[in-house]
């Protein structure tokens, strides 16, 4: 079970590294000031380095809080950030998104690799399963999720899944996201993982 907080939480997804534009770290930054300017806090995947460290960063100078959650063999090799309000060390990348997904009140996806994109579709695919009815939203400033958004285009023509508009909003600006992901859905318990059809 998560740690209770006295605020909303925000479950933000987002790269362990920078990427090549310093754009996305101006993103990170800007949805970490936006969190703390809307009264809430910021769940993440506890590290210290790339989009995730400027998130939390901006989150903590803002007087925010910040809940961490880290499996062991990553907070090990140093990545993790100690300095956040608490920090959670985990076995697995499966607790880990569990952990991150029981103390949020909404999910919100920054730029980053295969694990940011790995954790917003599972919380998709949760949604799509009927396990929760909260807020997705994909933050699209940049455009780096176009590709991503024309590939879902055409799951959806193919018919594989309904349009994903039906699960996610997509936004470009920091404040009607952090607001979009805070919308106050219901908050039923989330399932475990493994052994669910995700088809």
């Amino acid at each position: 079970m998560a740690p209770p907080f006295d605020r909303p939480m925000l479950a933000v997804f987002c790269g362990a590294r920078a990427g090549v534009s310093t754009a996305y770290a101006d993103e990170a930054a800007a949805v970490g000031r936006e969190i703390v300017r809307a009264g809430a806090g910021l769940v993440f995947g506890g590290g210290r380095v790339g989009l995730m460290g400027v998130l939390a960063d901006a989150v903590l100078e803002e007087g925010g809080i910040a809940y961490g959650v880290i499996p062991a063999g990553l907070a090990a090799r140093e990545v993790a950030h100690l300095g956040l309000t608490q920090l959670e060390v985990v076995a697995t990348m499966h607790e880990r998104k569990a952990r991150m997904a029981d103390a949020a009140d909404g999910f919100l996806a920054l730029p980053g690799g295969y694990g940011t994109l790995d954790e917003f579709f599972e919380i998709v695919t949760w949604r799509q399963l009927g396990h929760h009815a909260r807020p997705i939203v994909l933050y699209n400033r940049s455009g780096f999720f176009d590709p991503l958004l024309a590939a879902t285009r055409r799951i959806a023509d193919e018919g594989f899944a309904r349009e994903g508009a039906d699960y996610f909003a997509v936004e470009t600006d920091p404040a009607a996201a952090v607001r979009r992901a805070l919308g106050g859905a219901s908050r039923p318990a989330l399932p475990t993982h493994g052994g669910e059809d995700r088809r």
